[in-house]
């Protein structure tokens, strides 16, 4: 797959390594990427990032240093650890023509924390393999807010050795940090994330939908679920955003419709059914039909909405 050149945007004060700190290369400065770089470099390792859209001035203040691209990030660091939208732009982040491989020598380590295909991992794994390097695939979950406060979960795949000479970058990121098993199966955890993270998104939606047309005040209905065995992280987090109508994205719609096509897309491979997957599926894509991509998961409630023409509570006031 062709590359394309990665913007220069400017050089660090500082480029040394700092005591007893790794090198450390971070591919993919977005809305997750940042943030989680930004905390390896709190945490004291010599940082070599590059993004296709604008560094954050951050970084060069803060004494990262800027290269050109992939290639590039890959001969300097030691770690190359790459945070991109969906499995197209790891492939190319890793096999474009300015890409991670051309840059890798024998004894490095690639980590992959985006979420993309269980399956297009194992092959990316064996190519790295191949140049005499580890790879693991060590998806997040935790949005934004828990890329900036480190307490990302972490699910991994990979070999022993490579998960533990990873586990201090792993330790500056996140709290909830597994190794799954082989290559492979750190995206497979995180596919069966997003299916109960968004049949748990619709389960509070349809509730808050339900409670709102009877006649009843969702605020106080949310509030007394959680009190009760229906209480969620879900219901906590993304049932107030339904309610206070505020869906800039922390995770948006299209995102996650991305992770649940490859559930289903696994569930074909595998002969298996997973009907109300489907069902979540089609409720964001009615979202992404209507102009709503862009929106936090949780607006996934507006196609419900939309089909009941009843909002759960009145948009704000301006």
């Amino acid at each position: 797959m062709a590359g394309r050149a990665w913007p220069r945007a400017g050089t660090a004060r500082r480029a040394g390594m700092t005591k007893n700190g790794l090198k450390v290369g971070f591919i993919g400065l977005g809305i997750m990427g940042a943030p989680m770089a930004l905390n390896l470099l709190k945490a004291g390792n010599a940082l070599f990032v590059a993004s296709r859209g604008k560094v954050p001035e951050a970084f060069a203040q803060e004494g990262a240093t800027i290269c050109t691209n992939a290639t590039e990030v890959a001969r300097r660091a030691d770690i190359v650890v790459i945070m991109v939208p969906d499995t197209p732009h790891v492939e190319d982040v890793l096999f474009g023509e300015t890409g991670v491989a051309k840059g890798l020598s024998a004894g490095k380590l690639v980590i992959d924390m985006s979420s993309i295909s269980p399956m297009a991992t194992k092959t990316f794994a064996q190519k790295i393999n191949a140049l005499g390097c580890d790879y693991l695939d060590a998806p997040v979950s935790g949005g934004e807010v828990g890329a900036k406060a480190a307490s990302l979960t972490i699910m991994v795949g990979g070999p022993q050795a490579a998960f533990d000479r990873a586990q201090p970058l792993f330790a500056a990121m996140g709290k909830n940090i597994t190794l799954v098993g082989g290559n492979g199966d750190g995206q497979t955890t995180k596919v069966a994330n997003q299916i109960i993270v968004a049949l748990n998104i619709e389960a509070v939606a349809e509730a808050l939908l339900f409670a709102s047309k009877a006649g009843a005040d969702p605020a106080k209905v949310r509030q007394a679920l959680m009190g009760g065995f229906a209480a969620s992280r879900i219901l906590e987090v993304h049932g107030d955003r339904m309610i206070q109508r505020t869906f800039n994205p922390g995770f948006r719609i299209e995102l996650h419709q991305k992770d649940l096509n490859l559930a289903l897309q696994g569930a074909k491979e595998l002969g298996v059914s997973l009907p109300h997957t489907a069902s979540a599926a089609q409720l964001m894509q009615s979202c992404a039909a209507n102009g709503m991509a862009g929106l936090d998961h949780s607006a996934l409630c507006r196609s419900l909405e939309l089909m009941a023409d009843h909002p759960i509570a009145a948009d704000p006031v301006a």
